[in-house]
Order: structure tokens, then C-alpha cells, then sequence
């Protein structure tokens, strides 16, 4: 009788174990990473999921412990690996060249390699209109791209006619936003302000010393780049100085701001919605005491051209190698920066990751590990790090990425270990989905080395 019982349990398990095996008839479009521990970007919590992907969204999340036929589904073995949302380069550069050029690929595929799966081109050329919808289409392997316009500075918009001429034309080619650098004149900003309401196309980028920061964030400032004109704006009128006398981002009056003045002037960031980017990692490497030499010699470098190693280590020379470049006083506008960048996360509009690639050491993608770190040295957590750069942009933009959910564009990283708990663990990824093409690492791996091939 006994051996009957344990019979009878035996096929009752064994039956139990066949009714949890359901078949999903996923077809051969769909890809599965089964058993991933998906990462909550607003919490920190992670959850052991299967996450289905079927064309470019996801196509459902289902807990992990029932057993599947996925039938003619890929699947991603993510068991004990962690799944994030692709992260967003808010200032980012693309070269000037046609879209089919080659070096535009090897850009946009550095960009994609370290996680970076949407990009915002701070420098738009015509060019790149077509490769936004190239990259929109999928024609070609691309983040998913938003590009400014031309610049707008103090050559370009002499005046409050050439300002509407130009606002007007860039918002009828069909760009995303305007580019505002340096030089423009107070009166051809507020033309310029003006045009771009009436027209609907944001701006953003750089604060003419001649507009300041104040008349910049109360008039209509998508992001401020750089977080440029806040330190010159913690000045005291009363100090009389020359506005164009600010040297680099302010560091000229780095003795002169009052810390004091920063939460009025985060107030009026949050008050007017003005997000910043911070770029933080320009001023940790080329505006920094760290050598040319040393930063030339980093292993990310093998991805750059030798003539562009060759300028960027001239351009960082010019800057802090030669002449009287004050370490000490560079330390207190940094942490005047840092000060800065914990008030504008927490009291402000927000922050965007961004860490302004290709520019001097900053390679695409790559220089976004630099800039996380720069975060956490201004003291944010490696949790507020990643949500800058993943549901802040998602919101920035009013776009469906950003999180890990059904329905969702499928931007994923997958990784072998915990970035929340070190974000080291970024670095590397085991294969990056973008809005459903799914590159492993092998892939990844085999294309970054032609590239250094390429350049060696």
C-alpha cells in the first residue's frame, strides 16, 4: 500500500510539473531573456522575471519559476544576470558627414556598446536629418537619435532679423531643437525666445554671458548645458565684474560666487522647468590637473584616430599644461560644481546624464562611465545616477523608454552583475538591445575591435 501511495504522489508531481509548462506560440521575431532579474529604475528593487520582446517593444513580463515553450522565440539565457534600461547620452556629438558615412557607424555603434541606446546630438548638421530617420526606421544599427540645430551664437545671429530668419528656418527643416552657443546679445535672445515659442521648437545649450543665467532659466531654456552661467550667476552685483571676463564655464570667478546664492537660483531652474546637463566629465578630464599624457594612454583611446588623439592632447596642453593653471583653485570651483550639481538634483527641475562625447578625452559611450562616476563625486548615489540617465531623459522627452515594462520600447542592457550596488558593473555590458535588436557580446566585442583595428 505504501509503495501504491508513493506511486500515485510520484505521477501527481510528475503531472503537476506538466500543467506549469505552457506553450506561448512566440514566433521567430520574439526573443525572451529568461530568468533575468529586471531592474525597478525608481525603486532600486530588482525582480526575477522572463521578459519577452516581440519586434521593437516588450511584449510582456512574466515571473520567472513557471516553465515555457517559447516556441520559435530566440532566448537569451539571463538566469543570475540583471537587465537594465538603456541609458541616454544627453549631450552627445555626431560628425559631420553623410549618413552612410563609415565613421558615423563606428560612432553610433561606440555609443551603443556602453548601453547608450538614445542620443541627443548637441550639434545638428542637415545631415543629420536623414540619419535620425534612418536610425527611426532601422535601416541603419543606431540609437534612437534627437538632433539640434545648426548653432545659434554670436556670429550666426547678429541680429533680431537674422534670429528669426534662422529660428524659423531650422524649425521648418524639421530639428528637434535649437543649439544656442556663446555671443549671442541679450535683445537678438529674446527675438530669438520669442520665434521659437511662437514656432514650438525648444533650445538649449550654452548662456551667453551677455543674457546670464537668471534672464536665461526665467525664458523658456529647454536644458542648460554644461550647467553654464550658474557659477557666474552666484556672483554678487556688486562685485562690478565683466561678464565676458569669465574665462572657462566661470572659473575666473570661482572666488567670487557666493555659495549662499545657489538655492535661489536652483528655485528658479525648478520654478521654469529647466533641466540641466552636466557634462561633468569635460571638467574631471580636460579641464583638469590629469596629464595629457595619461589620459592619451587610457585603453578607450584605441577607438579614436591618432590625429584625433594628437588634437585633443594639443587642445588639453593650451588649456591646463600651459601657463599658470591654478590646481588648487580648479579643486574649489569643482567643488563649487559639485555643490551645484546635489542642489539642482534635489531642489531642481532635474539632471540629465550627458558628458558632451567625442570631445577632448571623451570618447562616445565610453565617456559616460566617466560622467556617473562624476555624479557620484558630487554625491549622488549610483541609483540617482542611473535614473538621470533613464527615466529623467524618458520624461525630458515624453518618450515610451527609460523603464523596463510591457509596452515599452525595448532598450535593455543586460549585465552580469548589480549596478545599483556598484556601477562599475556597467562597464563591459553582456549585450545591448535597442528598441528590439538585440547585439551580444561577442558581437559587441568582434566590432570594437575592427574599429581599433582600424586605428591602430
Amino acid at each position: 500500500m505504501k509503495i501504491s501511495i508513493l506511486f500515485l504522489c510520484s505521477l501527481a508531481i510528475i503531472g503537476s510539473c506538466k500543467t506549469q509548462t505552457e506553450d506561448l506560440n512566440l514566433g521567430e521575431t520574439a526573443i525572451v531573456f529568461e530568468n533575468a532579474n529586471v531592474i525597478d529604475v525608481r525603486s532600486g528593487k530588482n525582480e526575477n522575471l522572463h521578459v519577452v520582446v516581440d519586434g521593437q517593444l516588450i511584449d510582456r513580463l512574466i515571473p520567472a519559476g513557471k516553465h515555457f515553450d517559447w516556441g520559435a522565440a530566440k532566448v537569451v539565457d539571463a538566469g543570475g544576470k540583471y537587465l537594465l534600461p538603456g541609458l541616454a547620452e544627453m549631450h552627445a556629438h555626431i560628425p559631420d558627414r553623410d549618413w552612410d558615412d563609415p565613421l558615423i557607424a563606428e560612432t553610433l555603434f561606440l555609443y551603443l556598446a556602453n548601453g547608450v541606446t538614445t542620443i541627443r546630438g548637441m550639434l545638428g548638421q542637415p545631415e543629420h536629418l536623414p540619419l535620425r530617420e534612418k536610425a527611426s526606421s532601422q535601416e541603419i544599427l543606431s540609437p534612437r537619435i534627437f538632433t539640434s540645430s545648426p548653432s545659434l551664437n554670436g556670429t550666426t545671429v547678429r541680429t533680431p532679423a537674422e534670429a528669426r530668419e534662422k529660428v524659423t528656418a531650422y524649425a521648418n527643416e524639421g530639428y528637434d531643437f535649437l543649439k544656442l552657443h556663446p555671443g549671442i546679445r541679450k535683445h537678438v535672445f529674446d527675438t530669438l525666445a520669442k520665434t521659437a515659442g511662437e514656432l514650438g521648437i525648444p533650445y538649449a545649450g550654452h548662456v551667453s554671458n551677455l543674457v546670464g543665467i537668471r534672464h536665461a532659466l526665467a525664458n523658456g531654456y529647454r536644458t542648460v548645458d554644461h550647467i553654464d552661467g550658474f557659477l557666474e550667476g552666484l556672483v554678487p552685483e556688486d562685485a562690478g565684474v565683466n561678464p565676458t571676463e569669465n574665462g572657462f564655464f566661470g572659473f575666473n570667478f570661482t572666488d567670487l560666487a557666493e555659495r549662499s546664492n545657489i538655492e535661489a537660483l536652483v528655485a528658479l531652474s525648478k520654478e521654469n522647468k529647466v533641466w540641466v546637463v552636466p557634462t561633468q566629465a569635460l571638467f574631471d578630464r580636460w579641464f583638469s590637473p590629469i596629464p595629457s599624457s595619461e589620459l592619451a594612454g587610457e585603453p578607450e583611446m584605441k577607438y579614436m584616430s591618432k590625429a584625433t588623439r594628437t588634437n585633443w592632447i594639443e587642445s588639453k596642453k593650451n588649456l591646463t599644461e600651459r601657463g599658470d593653471f591654478d590646481a588648487e583653485k580648479w579643486q574649489r570651483f569643482q567643488e563649487i560644481r559639485y555643490q551645484l550639481i546635489r542642489s539642482l538634483q534635489k531642489e531642481g527641475q532635474g539632471l540629465l546624464l550627458g558628458s558632451d562625447a567625442p570631445q577632448v578625452f571623451n570618447v562616445p559611450g565610453f565617456s559616460i562611465h566617466h560622467e556617473l562616476q562624476g555624479m557620484l563625486d558630487a554625491g549622488l548615489d549610483p541609483l540617482e545616477a542611473i535614473q538621470i540617465g533613464t527615466i529623467n531623459p524618458a520624461t525630458f522627452f515624453g518618450g515610451n523608454f527609460g523603464e523596463i515594462k510591457k509596452g515599452m520600447e525595448a532598450d535593455m542592457i543586460l549585465l552580469q552583475e548589480n549596478p545599483i550596488n556598484d556601477l562599475e558593473h556597467l562597464k563591459n555590458p553582456l549585450g545591448v538591445m535597442v528598441r528590439g535588436q538585440w547585439i551580444d557580446q561577442n558581437t559587441i566585442q568582434k566590432k570594437l575591435a575592427s574599429i581599433a583595428d582600424k586605428y591602430e
